[in-house]
C-alpha cells in the first residue's frame, strides 16, 4: 500500500464528505508527515447498524486505503448514557445486558468493512466500556472532569438546543456524554497514538472538546474531521423507507429489499450516493453522471449504485439473487425464483399474507390482501371474481381465470408460496406456514 498523506482531504471534499475541519492547514501538514491513526465511534443503540452508518465506516476504510490506521470504537459505555445530539428529549436508558449484546453484534458487523490482517496499518476495534467499567467516579472527576468548563459545555450546539427547547432541559447523565466521548479520544491518543477523530457534523462539539482535553492532559495537538449528515433531495431523512430503517443485518433487511432501496433512489440523489457509498473512481462516477444526464430512462447509474452497495454489504451472490428476483417479478417469470428468493420476499420484499395451511380460494386471497379494490375504493369479493374472470390475475406466473380456483400446497412453489400478480405492477405473496 502506498502512503498518500494529505491527498485524502482533497478526495473527501470531492466526494462531498467534509463538513468541518478543525484547522485545515495544520491537519494537512499533520497528515503529510507520516501515516496517522484516526477513529470513529459507533454507539450500540440497536442490534444492527443501518445504512447511515456506512458513511463513517467507508470513510474509515478510505483512510486505511490511503495508508492511515483506522480504529473503530464501539461505544459500550457511551451507549449506556445516550447521546443528546439530534434529540429534543432524553433517550430511554437501555439495560446493560442489552447494550453488551448490541455491542457484540455491531463489533462483528462493522469489522467486515476494514482490513485487520497484516500490512503496516491494520485496523483495530476497541470498546470504550473496557476503560470505563473499572474507573471510579472520584478519579474520573479529578483527572478528567476538572478540565471541563460548564460555561463552555453549555455553549456547545447539542446542549444549547436542549436548554432552549421550551424548558425540556438535559439531565446530568446526557450532559456528561461530551466528557465521556472526550475521554475516549484522550485514551486512544495515549494508548494508540490516535490524533484524528471523525464523526457526523452533529458531533463537532464533542470532538473539539476531545481535542481540548488532549491538549490539557497530554500537551498535544489533535484534529477533527466531520462529514455532513446525509439527507435525500426531497429533504426527508436518509436511511429510511416507508417501512422503516434499512439495516445492514440481512435478517432485519433482506438483501433484495436492500438492493431495491438503492435502485429506487431519486434521480437527484443517485450520483451523490455513488460518490459517498461506493469506491468507484472519479472517472467512473463522471461517466455515470453523463449517462444519467443523457439517458435517465436507462437508469444505468441507479443499477450500478444498487449493485455496488449491495455487493459491499452482502456480497456478490446477494447481488445476483437481488437482480434475479427483480427480473423475475418484472417479467412474471416466477419459475426462475429459488426457495431462498421466496424467503427474502416473504421477509420484507413484498406484501405478505400468512395462512396456517391451504387450500384457500384465490378470490378470498384477493379480498384479504386488499387487491380486490373497486374503482370506488371498496374491497369486495365480487371485485375479486371480476378480476379473475377478466384475465387480470396471475398465480405463480400463470394466468388464472377460474373464479373457483384454489391455492393449495400441491400447486404451491416449494410447498408454501403462491405469488399473486394483479396487472403488471401489483404483487402479493401468500405463504402457507404448516
Amino acid at each position: 500500500m502506498k502512503y498518500t498523506g494529505e491527498q485524502i482531504i482533497d478526495d473527501l471534499k470531492q466526494l462531498d464528505l467534509v463538513a468541518q475541519l478543525s484547522n485545515e492547514s495544520e491537519l494537512r501538514a499533520h497528515l503529510s508527515e507520516k501515516p496517522r491513526t484516526v477513529y470513529c465511534g459507533f454507539d450500540p443503540t440497536a442490534d444492527s447498524l443501518h445504512i447511515g452508518n456506512l458513511v463513517p465506516l467507508l470513510a474509515l476504510r478510505r483512510f486505511q486505503d490511503y495508508g492511515h490506521q483506522p480504529i473503530l470504537l464501539v461505544g459500550g459505555a457511551t451507549g449506556l448514557i445516550g447521546d443528546p445530539g439530534g434529540r429534543a428529549t432524553e433517550r430511554a436508558l437501555k439495560p446493560i445486558e442489552q447494550v453488551v449484546t448490541f455491542s457484540q453484534k455491531i463489533r462483528a458487523q462493522a469489522s467486515r468493512f476494514l482490513d485487520f490482517e497484516g500490512g503496516s496499518n491494520p485496523a483495530k476495534v476497541v470498546d470504550n466500556y473496557d476503560w470505563t467499567k473499572e474507573l471510579d467516579v472520584i478519579t474520573f472527576l479529578r483527572d478528567v472532569g476538572k478540565h471541563f468548563s460548564v460555561n463552555a459545555m453549555i455553549q456547545k450546539e447539542t446542549v444549547k438546543r436542549r436548554l432552549q427547547d421550551d424548558g425540556a432541559g438535559i439531565s446530568y447523565t446526557e450532559f456528561s456524554y461530551m466528557v465521556l466521548q472526550s475521554f475516549d479520544f484522550s485514551v486512544l491518543y495515549e494508548s494508540h497514538g490516535c490524533t484524528i477523530q471523525m464523526g457526523g457534523s452533529d458531533q463537532w462539539g464533542n470532538i473539539t472538546s476531545g481535542i481540548d482535553l488532549i491538549r490539557r492532559r497530554h500537551g498535544a495537538q489533535a484534529h477533527a474531521i466531520t462529514y455532513p449528515l446525509i439527507t435525500k433531495a426531497d429533504g426527508t431523512k436518509f436511511g429510511k423507507s416507508a417501512d422503516g430503517a434499512i439495516w445492514l443485518d440481512p435478517d432485519k433487511t433482506s438483501p433484495y429489499r436492500f438492493y431495491q432501496f438503492w435502485i429506487n433512489s431519486a434521480d437527484e440523489d443517485v450520483i451523490r450516493f455513488l460518490k459517498i457509498f461506493t469506491f468507484l473512481s472519479f472517472d467512473e462516477i463522471n461517466e455515470l453522471a453523463q449517462d444519467q444526464a443523457s439517458k435517465p430512462e436507462a437508469r444505468v447509474a441507479h443499477k450500478r449504485l444498487a449493485r455496488e452497495v449491495t455487493k459491499l454489504v452482502h456480497g456478490a451472490e446477494a447481488v445476483v439473487a437481488a437482480e434475479r428476483i427483480t427480473e423475475a417479478i418484472f417479467s412474471n417469470q416466477i419459475a426462475k425464483l429459488t426457495e431462498l428468493d421466496f424467503k427474502q420476499l416473504a421477509q420484507d420484499g413484498l406484501p405478505v399474507s400468512d395462512y396456517p395451511s391451504g387450500p384457500l380460494a384465490l378470490s378470498d386471497a384477493l379480498f384479504d390482501s386488499g387487491l380486490s379494490v373497486t374503482p370506488r375504493g371498496e374491497v369486495t369479493r365480487g371485485q375479486a371474481k371480476k378480476l379473475i374472470s377478466g384475465n387480470a390475475i396471475s398465480v405463480n406466473g400463470a394466468k388464472q381465470t377460474d373464479t373457483n380456483y384454489q391455492l393449495s400446497r400441491e400447486h404451491a412453489l416449494f410447498g408454501r408460496y403462491h405469488l399473486i400478480q394483479k396487472g403488471k405492477k401489483q404483487h402479493h405473496l401468500v405463504v402457507f406456514n404448516q
